[in-house]
């Protein structure tokens, strides 16, 4: 068996970043997704995120960004706690224990720090953090919201629980007729997909259609259509997707939509 040097790097700040990367999108710095992101970066740092970076043999194979739950970027209540955004462990680096390792490191960082624990959002298939390693760490599941996703929490005492909205309907319903996409820059790879639904939605013939930009931790709390927050396309008062579609596979989406509402 072939041995690895395998180190942990901190990013959190500006100069670190130039080190060492923020890890997604490593290939296109020059692409308007990484230049959002290493904005937005550049602020948040400022509210204490960090991102651990697990390098092997020099190479980055995985990472893990959080912050404090006041600030995350995820329409939750999660004051008191450390909230992870994301964890992703690329190619053959999985199966070899880093996903843990880096969700170790938050709750190492949790404690030092005297929060109520750390808590994440779980969705099969999602940009996020995976169910089954939160739920092998000793998290457990403390809320449920549409379409699929789960809330989950590793508390460290009898404080109270995050909780997730419960007025999805409401969100998604005060966007009115027409199409909606609401969005951040917290995630580099989901800018093309505001572009996409805008361009999908002319082709259908949707003349109201409109890109709103969540620019702060409050304002994806108080206003994202969808638990992930960092995406949210709705139409005619319902949410279509909160993840990336392909051309094809949104277009056939929104013309069913659309024709339901005429029909309606």
């Amino acid at each position: 068996m072939a041995h690895h040097e395998v180190e942990m790097v901190t990013v959190g700040s500006p100069g670190d970043v130039a080190e060492h990367g923020f890890f997604c999108y490593k290939s296109k710095p020059k692409s308007d997704g990484y230049r959002r992101k290493l904005a937005w970066l550049e602020d948040r740092f400022a509210e204490g995120l960090q991102i651990r970076i697990v390098k092997e043999d020099g190479r980055s194979v995985g990472f893990i960004e959080y912050t404090s739950g006041e600030f995350a970027w995820r329409p939750v209540t999660a004051p008191g706690y450390l909230f992870v955004h994301c964890l992703w462990v690329v190619g053959g680096a999985k199966e070899k224990g880093y996903g843990s390792r880096l969700l170790e490191a938050c709750v190492d960082d949790a404690r030092a720090m005297g929060k109520h624990g750390v808590a994440a959002l779980t969705k099969k298939g999602g940009y996020l953090v995976g169910r089954r390693l939160c739920l092998k760490h000793g998290y457990e599941v403390v809320a449920r919201a549409p379409p699929g996703f789960e809330l989950v929490a590793k508390r460290f005492g009898d404080a109270p629980a995050p909780a997730s909205p419960t007025n999805w309907e409401e969100r998604q319903c005060r966007h009115g007729e027409g199409l909606t996409v609401l969005y951040a820059d917290q995630c580099p790879y989901l800018r093309d997909a505001v572009q996409q639904a805008l361009d999908v939605a002319d082709e259908v013939g949707i003349e109201k259609r409109r890109a709103i930009k969540l620019s702060t931790a409050q304002e994806v709390q108080d206003l994202a259509p969808c638990p992930y927050g960092t995406l949210g396309i709705v139409y005619a008062g319902s949410l279509l997707t909160c993840t990336p579609l392909g051309a094809k596979r949104l277009r056939q989406r929104l013309e069913e939509a659309h024709i339901r509402g005429h029909n309606e």
